[in-house]
């Protein structure tokens, strides 16, 4: 596909019908889901090459192997989907609804939305539980409020991860660039942790969605910050504690989003958190914001990814409809 203006109505399309439809389970209860498929070859090729009695450089090397072996099948899968798509009548809208498949924006919304029912009408115990499908840190040291904010944490994330950079690779390089970056996405989830197992043979995987997150890390930000004006908070706010503080997050790329959300809402994110048994000293993000976080603040974050969500897609129309 040629970027414009073809590219922005296949995106449009599964920006729309991602919203409206997401991940049914009726589908993906008998289909494995393209993920899945992503997921299962990284956890093969992990099993037979990341031996713990190979030293750690071979195994950084062996991890790299794997990785260009990954992006070789997600390129040629989107390659080979796209070109037979496209052939198709009415090709661009069937294109766009695969492409729906690897954006996640109702998905998203829908497991956040289940921690702040679950805090609501269940209290600490079946907060902890839902809070714990969408974050990886340990749930049973987290109260109230360590859950509200966990769950705010993982919406501003994964508007990045999960909405903003699959949009942003789709757009450039159709199909086949929205496959490789979610197969490394998915890489990185899981075996792109600093830990004994993984951090040799992980760290090409870590660093190369390091890489491909730079630039839609910082739009979504912005994205998060123009989203606050329109739910009736300020972007001042968010724009500020974004440049002051996301260099302080330990990741590269996730404290943009994380940031302008906690000057967005006011509240103080990030800060010390325990995965698994291990507690990670990080600073806080809008350190003198409020950190009593409660389901009405993940609901005003939920509307705030929903504002920018549908921000996204103006500017994809606006696009599309200026060079048609």
């Amino acid at each position: 596909m040629t970027l414009f203006p073809e590219t922005l109505a296949v995106v449009l399309v599964a920006l729309v019908v991602d919203a409206l439809i997401g991940d049914p389970d009726i589908v993906w209860r008998r289909f494995p889901h393209p993920v899945a498929w992503f997921g299962g070859l990284i956890r093969a090729l992990e099993v037979r090459l990341n031996r713990p009695e190979r030293p750690e450089a071979w195994r950084r090397v062996l991890g790299l192997l794997a990785l260009a072996a990954l992006v070789v099948c997600a390129l040629a899968g989107g390659f080979l989907l796209e070109k037979g798509l496209m052939a198709l009548p009415f090709g661009w809208f069937w294109t766009g609804l695969a492409g729906s498949v690897l954006i996640a924006q109702r998905s998203l919304h829908d497991h956040v939305a289940r921690v702040a029912d679950a805090l609501e009408s269940e209290g600490i115990k079946g907060g902890r539980r839902a809070v714990s499908m969408v974050v990886g840190r340990n749930p049973d040291t987290l109260d109230e409020a360590g859950v509200a904010r966990a769950a705010i944490e993982t919406t501003a994330e994964n508007f990045s991860d999960g909405v903003v950079a699959p949009v942003f690779w789709f757009l450039l390089f159709g199909l086949p660039g929205l496959a490789v970056y979610k197969a490394v996405n998915t890489a990185d989830s899981m075996i792109g942790h600093r830990s004994p197992r993984y951090r040799a043979y992980g760290w090409a995987s870590a660093r190369l969605d390091d890489l491909l997150n730079l630039g839609p890390a910082r739009l979504s930000g912005l994205l998060i910050a123009a989203a606050c004006a329109a739910v009736g908070r300020q972007p001042g706010p968010a724009l500020r504690v974004m440049l002051r503080d996301a260099r302080l997050h330990k990741s590269p790329n996730a404290g943009w989003p994380e940031a302008a959300m906690a000057g967005g809402l006011g509240l103080a994110l990030a800060g010390p958190r325990i995965y698994g048994e291990e507690r990670v000293e990080d600073p806080y993000l809008n350190p003198g914001g409020r950190r009593d976080a409660g389901p009405a603040d993940i609901r005003q974050a939920l509307t705030v990814m929903v504002a920018a969500c549908l921000l996204l897609m103006l500017i994809v129309a606006g696009l599309a409809l200026a060079l048609a």
